[in-house]
Formats: structure tokens, sequence, C-alpha cells
């Protein structure tokens, strides 16, 4: 299981202000008809970025960061699952902000992309760092609570049993059936319903 463990993300980050960003502009709806979440991370804010020409996701100092700088009530809106996906697919790889929308949090944690929070004048102070200086590292640490820059460490909240589930591989439902096929199939043969599985 400690291939799927989190803990530890560095690397450059994108500021990205704003309260209440939702769902539909992460990913806007057009993009929701394709069976797979393949291709999705080319599409990260698309008309948002059509409509600004400077927009952080269309600046090259940014294209490689792994880190989103968030403010208020980040991923709110739909509950659309594709939104974490296509940032994730983009090279996201943490999301740190002051809030963040509980749907969003938990489809978030559902593909291995940390969401943590921090106060917003720490926010706002990483935000200025990175605007600044756009190749600034980062390094998020889950079990230590902290994001540390220049090294200084910066305090960051994440709840107790997301934090676990992130440090010891546990957020990753689909791989902790696959561990034990052999259980899933057991089951599968005594339910009356389910044939040939």
């Amino acid at each position: 299981m400690s291939n799927r463990a989190v803990d530890r993300i560095e690397g450059s980050a994108l500021p990205l202000r704003g309260d209440n960003i939702d769902t539909d502009r992460i990913i806007p709806a057009r993009f929701l008809k394709a069976i797979t979440f393949d291709g999705l991370g080319d599409h990260v804010f698309e008309d948002d970025r059509a409509a600004m020409p400077h927009h952080p996701f269309s600046n090259p100092a940014y294209q490689q960061a792994r880190i989103i700088l968030a403010n208020d009530n980040f991923g709110s809106g739909s509950s659309r699952e594709h939104a974490p996906q296509a940032l994730k697919r983009w090279g996201i790889d943490a999301c740190l902000g002051e809030s963040f929308s509980e749907i969003f949090r938990g489809n978030a944690l559902a593909i291995g992309l940390p969401c943590a929070t921090a106060s917003p004048d720490d926010i706002a102070r990483l935000m200025d760092l990175v605007e600044n200086t756009p190749a600034t590292p980062l390094a998020l640490s889950l079990s230590e609570r902290s994001v540390t820059v220049d090294g200084q460490p910066v305090g960051i909240d994440v709840e107790d049993h997301v934090r676990d589930a992130f440090l010891t591989g546990t957020w990753d439902a689909t791989g902790l059936l696959l561990d034990d096929f052999d259980v899933v199939r057991g089951v599968a043969s005594r339910v009356p319903y389910i044939r040939g599985f």
C-alpha cells in the first residue's frame, strides 16, 4: 500500500485568485461528454483562459506548477468529479487554499489530490510571493502539516481522517479492492444476482 501513500508534494505553485471559483469554471460542461477523463487537463479553465489572456493557467511561468494556491470556497457549485480530475491531469498534485467545497474535497480525495487549508493571510503572502517569483519552490507535507518556502514552514490544516487516508494510502478505494480481489470474487459468488464475475 505504500506506493499509494501521499505525503510530501514539492514544486512551484500557481496562484489562482478569487473566491467561489466553481467547478463549471474549472472544467466547462461541454467537456463532460467523454466516457473517460483522458484529455481533460487540456481544457482546465478553458473559458476563463479565452476571456483572460493573462490567466495563470495560460502563463508559461506556471506551466510546471504542481500546487494550486486558492482563496475561499474553491471548487464550489456542481458535484462534478471532472474538476479535480482535470486539475490532476493538467499536472496539479495538491491544492492549498483558504477553504474548499466539501464535495470538491471528497472528489479530490478519491483520486489522491490533497486539499489543505491555510489562513487567508498566509495564502495572500504565498500568492504574492509566487506572483513575484513564479519558480519559487514549495514543499507541502501532510505529515508535518506545513508548507515550507525558503526554509520557513507555514502551518496548514488537513482533517485527521483525510490526512491519515493519504499517509496510509487508503484514499485509493479501487486499489484496495484490487489488492484483495479474491475476497471481492468470494462475495460476488454469494450474491444471487451477480453471475460470471
